[in-house]
């Protein structure tokens, strides 16, 4: 199985790294505007990557991603270059949609002429509204990286509250990867069990929804980019792909009943997106589902203009 990978940033580079340590692929090419550095990414990583599976890497054009499954897509300006680290800013990641969006309708195309029938992952911030210009640009086999990142910290800062290991925590982040996400607090648990205290306050609920709704901005505001969960997380939804998993995890697809892409629990195999699950939500859950649905139709009503 052929993997592309264009975009040679630090988060394009995190995604190469973890594709090659999982071992999910035969052959990864990864396509920058600056081949150059492409190279030099695929000549470093080369070495350690005889220690990992077998796999071929090499640097190229788009034109080289013929025949490839999944195509990550990276390129594009990240958070902090993009000016979108004010956690007071309601609209986030979604101040870089103008900007990357016109990286899109330059490279899609290209990507669809090489490999029309690949799924086609948006890892670029914003990926929502981003994955649904991929469809508009005509390339109909798309999903978003979504909300699985966010629901993974979710469960992170749910476990470390509680001292259980993550792994033990079912909860989910639905709708925007973005400001507007919504934690369901409703059906999460720990072991089957409600999570009762210390995190049954409105007020405990708050601050631990801070922690992961900014927790890129923590991450940038210590490293200067936040690239190594996401690299993780898009390499996890390219082997469900690759494997034709049929995994069950929160991600961004186009929703009919939505009238956008945006995240709900979802099934993931050969074709990306195998069919989404509605999830139970409380009123107020589905409510703040809604809104957040709202709020990702005006971003992507923006770029029909």
């Amino acid at each position: 199985m052929k993997v592309g990978i264009v975009g040679a940033g630090r988060v394009g580079v995190a995604c190469l790294s973890f594709v090659v340590a999982r071992g999910l692929a035969s052959e990864v090419v990864l396509v920058n505007r600056d081949r150059k550095r492409a190279k030099g990414v695929v000549t470093d990583l080369q070495y350690g990557a005889l220690v990992a599976p077998h796999v071929v890497l090499r640097d190229g054009d788009h034109e080289d991603l013929a025949d490839a499954s999944v195509v990550l897509i990276t390129a594009g300006v990240n958070e902090k270059a993009g000016g979108a680290t004010d956690r007071g800013d309601a609209s986030g990641r979604l101040r870089l949609l103008d900007a990357n969006a016109d990286t899109y309708r330059e490279l899609v195309p290209r990507v669809h002429r090489a490999a029309p029938d690949a799924v086609i992952v948006v890892v670029t911030d914003p990926p929502d509204p981003l994955a649904d210009l991929v469809r508009i640009l005509g390339h109909e086999r798309v999903v978003s990286t979504g909300t699985y990142l966010d629901s993974l910290r979710f469960r992170f800062h749910i476990a470390r509250k509680l001292h259980v290991a993550p792994a033990s925590v079912e909860a989910q982040v639905l709708g925007e990867h973005g400001t507007s996400e919504v934690f369901v607090w409703s059906s999460a648990q720990v072991g089957g069990a409600p999570l009762g205290a210390p995190l049954d306050t409105d007020e405990a609920r708050k601050e631990l929804e801070s922690e992961v709704r900014f927790a890129n901005i923590a991450i940038i505001e210590g490293t200067g980019a936040s690239a190594l969960g996401i690299g993780v997380v898009s390499a996890r939804i390219a082997e469900m792909i690759v494997r034709d998993e049929n995994a069950v995890i929160p991600i961004g697809s186009w929703n009919p009943e939505h009238g956008v892409t945006l995240s709900v629990p979802s099934v993931v195999g050969r074709t990306g997106v195998v069919r989404r699950l509605s999830p139970d939500l409380s009123a107020a859950e589905l409510e703040a589902l809604r809104k957040s649905a709202g709020t990702l139709r005006s971003a992507v009503a923006r770029l029909r203009k």
